[in-house]
């Protein structure tokens, strides 16, 4: 891992919580499990979109949705929920705020008055083109300075260990066993 410059680390001063990262990987444990390591990576990306997000007034738990819908707008709740990887619930309060600001409508379709289709508005819609550049320049920020063998061989790298533990959790359900909800964990004594 190259260090940081005493003027990096000075711009740096006023967020603890990244030089804290740094200082783990760059002398406390820099041999510390890629686990941990991907961790702090999503970590940063999402941190530093978040502060671009923010100038548009959008949250980063929205872009998530936001970025779900610009592919494919007409799902349903639980489809977006299992879309971006996320329980319905958290889907639902996400949608119902989303609603508030205009980005999203509900409509029910074919005279199911059970299932609601959440469906981009024009504002919502708009955001895209102000909102991707900004994830596409974080991205570039992320990988200035490495060489593009080293970007397509990270990429490699950690879309294998994407599908291996999806193969994993895969036989994992196989074997009968369910991923617990926080709640549940919550509600043992």
């Amino acid at each position: 891992m190259t260090d940081i410059s005493n003027s990096e680390k000075k711009k740096l001063a006023a967020d603890l919580t990244t030089l804290a990262i740094l200082q783990h990987w760059e002398q406390t444990n820099p041999e510390d499990r890629i686990a941990h390591l991907v961790r702090d990576l999503a970590r940063g990306f999402n941190r530093a979109l978040q502060i671009r997000l923010s100038e548009y007034g959008v949250s980063f738990g929205h872009w998530v949705f936001l970025r779900a819908l610009w592919e494919k707008d007409g799902i349903t709740q639980r489809e977006l929920a299992v879309k971006v990887g996320l329980t319905e619930p958290t889907t639902h309060t996400a949608i119902t705020k989303m609603l508030d600001l205009g980005y999203v409508s509900r409509k029910h379709r074919d005279g199911n008055k059970k299932k609601q289709y959440i469906i981009l508005t024009e504002a919502g819609r708009v955001l895209e083109e102000k909102l991707v550049p900004l994830a596409q320049e974080v991205n570039d920020i992320a990988i200035s300075g490495i060489d593009d063998k080293t970007v397509k061989l990270i990429r490699s790298g950690l879309l294998e260990m994407v599908r291996n533990l999806a193969v994993d959790e895969a036989q994992i359900m196989e074997d009968g066993k369910k991923l617990p909800s926080t709640r549940s964990l919550n509600n043992k004594t």
